[in-house]
């Protein structure tokens, strides 16, 4: 069940306006539609705070609620202050859901590779979101993908991907998902060369307790 916002129109717009709605725990945010002109409208902070903390965050369908009337959005866009991380300000774009839209979604990994497991490599994740198509409906939490069988110096990409039904995948078929690296030469250097620090530690303490054993047997021998 969607979660309904309310909102009110917002009469009072720029920089002045928006920072003391802000102050009032109010968030200003301009809803966009498909035919309709923009609508500069109040929210509440703490609801869309609600909003991006779901499971779904920022792909969560939800409505909103102004002068008698009910709309089916999705966060389009967040501003954020750079220095402080608080949200600025938002865009809404109201959603059809019977027409196809375009989003981005998380991907997991499950499992753990045999290249990391068994051959001494570490997982590179070098793209974390995927772009899709589909209904409202179908727009998944995230997409996981199974790395269990990847062996050193193998690589997953996006064409490896099965996609839940209802869903297109829109980025491209060879971009890598998911690398097993094999470590630097300048990283086994340095865990070698670890090693033998060590190692050198470790040899005077027995150097000197092979000596102390030694002055303890010399002295029982001058006894006798």
């Amino acid at each position: 069940m969607a979660v309904t916002i309310k909102a009110s129109k917002r009469e009072n717009l720029g920089k002045n306006a928006s920072r003391r709605l802000r102050k009032q725990g109010k968030m200003p945010v301009i809803l966009y539609g498909f035919q309709s002109a923009p609508v500069p409208l109040v929210l509440e902070k703490k609801d869309i705070f609600k909003i991006l903390r779901s499971e779904t965050g920022e792909n969560t369908i939800f409505k909103v609620s102004f002068d008698s009337d009910t709309k089916n959005v999705m966060l389009k866009e967040i501003q954020k202050d750079p220095v402080t991380d608080e949200i600025l300000h938002a865009d809404l774009i109201q959603i059809a859901m019977d027409k196809a839209i375009q989003v981005s979604v998380p991907i997991v990994l499950k499992g753990e590779a045999t290249g990391v497991k068994a051959e001494g490599g570490f997982i590179d994740f070098v793209t974390r979101e995927v772009d899709i198509e589909c209904l409202p409906k179908s727009i998944p939490e995230n997409i996981e993908v199974d790395i269990s069988s990847l062996h050193l110096n193998q690589a997953l990409k996006i064409e490896d991907i099965v996609p839940p039904e209802g869903v297109k995948i829109l980025t491209d078929v060879s971009t890598v998902i998911v690398l097993v690296a094999a470590p630097s030469v300048e990283e086994v250097e340095v865990e070698a060369k670890e090693e033998e620090i060590i190692g050198e530690e470790e040899e005077p303490e027995v150097i000197k307790k092979e000596k102390a054993e030694k002055e303890e047997k010399e002295e029982v021998e001058e006894k006798e």
